[in-house]
């Protein structure tokens, strides 16, 4: 790196630095004044939502049939951003949830995935942790409890440290992950325990609940759902266009009505792991969400300064996993969620007033249709099978090179090779790489096949599908080779329900509204944004320094 030319050539850095540095006061000296509160015209609260697998495609199409003050107050009144895109490769809900706040993209914050292989060949889960456990829950071996593998820092991050601590942070969700990766480094966690129905931290946030969470769990709002069902919102005639219900099936038998039940004939484990593929998760989380706001008094914070709460409702991904985002029971889905919402909007007019209330929502991905739908309107889709796939690959390259094993490793779309197999035999890595992608391409429903030598080269980013594999691909945590199936196809052992994670649009294009009228304008947004763009347009709005690694940029065409 040249030097800058103002600094003189025969003078360090060490003595620039001391010549520019202002006198420094012993630690001990008190400030001469108080740290000024923040501007009177900064939101007192900042709500950031994440709908976890809510395509930008169903909040256009279901417009019409949300309620007043919900998803449709905030494209009325708020700033709506129709091209907004998760813009990485691999879309996922750990992935999209650390776009949010940290607005930096997987090659560098280092969350490349719900799990991956690490360098020992182990599988990892994106927050575990064994140095901390859930706060009175049992706490397995990969459940999420702190941010460690997040190597970045999020706006929760720069307000806390602008405020000097002084500005709460919270998030909540269905998911461990939701939760961990919005609060970033210093906020505090909450998430959903599937045996319990409770809301709990880790011990990497506070060794005990303060008594409001405490007060939440002795009410036990979870069971309020036990024998009920959940039913269509709309008339029949609302869901005319959407895919006609399978017969049930053994492997999918619960559909409208959806019931909450549980093998024993009362609240138990399973009974509460079945209130995730509902509205009831998302319920209880926006229940949560308000015993935080008042137990923590956010937005009405005694320093003067802004809160944030992040909230993020699992409940969608679950449903569009199970019956697909074409389904009625992902469209009632959506339904449901909105009236919530409008519930929650309306419980913060009432508590701190909207005009104090900076609100962000949008996805960590979208979705694409159930293969078998998407076949019945001729798509060339299909689901592949990662084991037989990889087994092929492992017999090709032995074919190939004579020598057997060259596969250490798969979790798709990432492939890792075995160096240790590949320099015993004295052969080159970047042969071995390329024998693998020209393999890999011969195969049905492959579209593209990028190696370690072209992304740690750059040349992946050559085409829109490589530019976004080259940005989820991290040097020293992804594989030798990272898989790009066509479009509509996706990986997978099963042969129902959908999924998601690749780089089209269907995946990637999600909601992104901002509502907050003394500091957002109304209006329709369609040039192309991306979620990164998330973290610094709040910095701006809240006169933070943006998150170190953030590479989105200000949506200067929404603020006032």
């Amino acid at each position: 790196m040249s030097r800058p030319s103002w600094i003189h050539p025969t003078l360090s850095l060490f003595t620039c630095a001391a010549l520019l540095a202002p006198a420094v006061q012993p630690a001990h000296a008190a400030p001469k004044t108080a740290p000024a509160p923040i501007e009177a015209t900064a939101p007192k609260l900042v709500v950031v939502m994440v709908i976890d697998g809510l395509p930008a495609e169903q909040l256009q199409r279901y417009r019409g049939q949300f309620g007043q003050g919900g998803l449709r107050r905030l494209m009325e009144q708020g700033a709506s951003f129709t091209n907004a895109h998760q813009a990485h490769g691999v879309t996922v809900t750990a992935i999209g949830h650390t776009a949010v706040l940290s607005g930096a993209y997987p090659y560098r914050h280092g969350i490349i995935g719900n799990n991956w292989i690490d360098g020992s060949g182990k599988l990892v889960y994106c927050t575990e942790d064994a140095r901390y456990k859930y706060i009175g829950e049992e706490t397995e071996e990969h459940d999420g409890t702190s941010p460690a593998k997040l190597r970045v820092d999020t706006l929760g991050d720069q307000l806390r440290y602008a405020s000097g601590n002084r500005s709460k942070v919270v998030t909540v969700s269905g998911k461990d992950r939701g939760a961990i990766l919005l609060a970033g480094k210093t906020g505090t966690a909450y998430m959903y325990m599937d045996k319990t129905g409770d809301f709990a931290s880790s011990t990497y946030y506070m060794q005990q609940h303060p008594a409001w969470v405490e007060r939440f769990k002795a009410a036990k709002p979870q069971d309020r759902y036990y024998a009920k069902s959940w039913k269509p919102l709309l008339p029949d005639a609302a869901y005319a266009d959407d895919a006609p219900d399978p017969a049930p099936s053994l492997k999918s038998p619960n559909r409208f009505p959806f019931t909450f039940y549980s093998e024993s004939g009362q609240p138990s484990a399973d009974y509460y792991a079945r209130l995730k593929t509902s509205p009831a998760v998302d319920e209880l989380t926006l229940d949560f969400a308000r015993a935080a706001v008042e137990g923590e008094n956010l937005g009405n914070n005694a320093g003067g300064v802004t809160d944030l709460l992040g909230i993020s409702l699992s409940g969608h991904d679950y449903v569009n996993h199970a019956y697909g985002p074409e389904s009625r029971m992902s469209h009632d889905h959506l339904q449901q969620i909105d009236r919530r919402i409008a519930e929650f909007f309306s419980y913060l007019d009432k508590r701190i007033g909207m005009d104090n209330v900076l609100v962000v929502l949008t996805a960590d991905h979208g979705f694409a249709n159930t293969a078998e739908f998407s076949q019945g309107r001729h798509m060339d889709a299909a689901r592949i099978d990662p084991k037989p796939l990889r087994a092929k690959l492992e017999a090709a390259l032995a074919e190939r090179f004579r020598v057997a094993g060259l596969v250490k490793n798969a979790y798709l779309p990432e492939i890792y090779l075995d160096y240790d197999a590949i320099e015993r035999n004295k052969l080159a890595r970047r042969d071995v790489e390329d024998a693998a992608a020209r393999f890999l391409l011969t195969q049905p429903g492959i579209a593209d096949v990028f190696t370690r030598s072209q992304l740690e080269q750059g040349v992946a980013a050559k085409s829109r599908v490589g530019t976004l594999m080259q940005r989820a691909w991290n040097r020293e945590l992804s594989g030798d080779l990272m898989v790009v199936t066509a479009p509509y196809t996706s990986f997978g052992s099963g042969d129902s329900g959908a999924t998601h994670g690749t780089p089209y649009n269907y995946d990637s294009n999600v909601p992104l509204l901002m509502m907050g009228g003394r500091w957002i304008r109304p209006g329709v947004q369609a040039q192309y944004t991306e979620v990164v763009d998330i973290a610094p347009t709040l910095a701006q709005i809240l006169h933070l320094r943006p998150p170190a690694a953030a590479e989105g940029r200000v949506l200067t065409e929404a603020l006032r």
